[in-house]
């Protein structure tokens, strides 16, 4: 009976011993977790803080590209037309000498047609550089897009609703309308009772 309690008390000291050997080792696993995740937290916001600093990096950049855009706008507001004028320039010297040839003593009304006829090809062809076309209608039927109507006229001459008279031309960039040409545009003989028979 002696020996039955002894085994009894050993089986218990036994399993206790090994209660307490488990209850060891999982602690030992715990803190070698935590060291797992305390590494892994660490990782995690060295991350972070690479991630905030490139983040910090392009918003910087993306202020100093918006800063040079607005800059570049503006410069080419106001440069824009930098090479008109200078190619407006020596058609500027034209008209120039050709008022100082008009005081001259012996200037020729011919001459003076001439050096206007010269300065205003140069004109053209400064507007022509430039996609600048003229809108010259005449003859054409009438767009109230491109054309301003000034008046109507009767004619037997014209169709109707074509323009028979520019009163001043028009322009135009590239495809946008620049100045509509002013016209007058031709109606009918018939609507104010002409009589249109032979």
């Amino acid at each position: 009976m002696a020996d039955e309690e002894r085994r009894t008390e050993d089986d218990v000291v036994a399993q206790d011993s090994s209660a307490d050997a488990a209850d060891t080792a999982e602690q030992g696993g715990e803190t070698g977790r935590e060291a797992e995740l305390r590494a892994a937290l660490e990782a995690a916001e060295e991350k972070a803080e690479d991630n905030w600093n490139q983040f910090l990096r392009a918003r910087a950049e993306l202020e100093n590209i918006r800063r040079r855009a607005e800059r570049d706008v503006q410069q080419a507001r106001k440069y824009s037309v930098e090479k008109l004028a200078a190619d407006l320039l020596p058609v500027k010297d034209s008209l120039e000498m050709g008022v100082q040839a008009a005081e001259e003593d012996g200037a020729s009304v011919a001459s003076l047609r001439e050096g206007a006829e010269l300065t205003l090809k140069m004109m053209e062809q400064v507007l022509e550089r430039f996609g600048i076309a003229l809108v010259d209608p005449l003859g054409e039927k009438f767009d109230p897009e491109r054309h301003e109507a000034m008046a109507m006229q009767p004619s037997r001459e014209h169709a109707p609703n074509t323009v028979m008279q520019v009163v001043q031309k028009g322009y135009a960039l590239h495809d946008r309308l620049l100045r509509p040409a002013m016209v007058i545009v031709a109606r009918s003989a018939d609507e104010d009772g002409i009589d249109t028979r032979a």
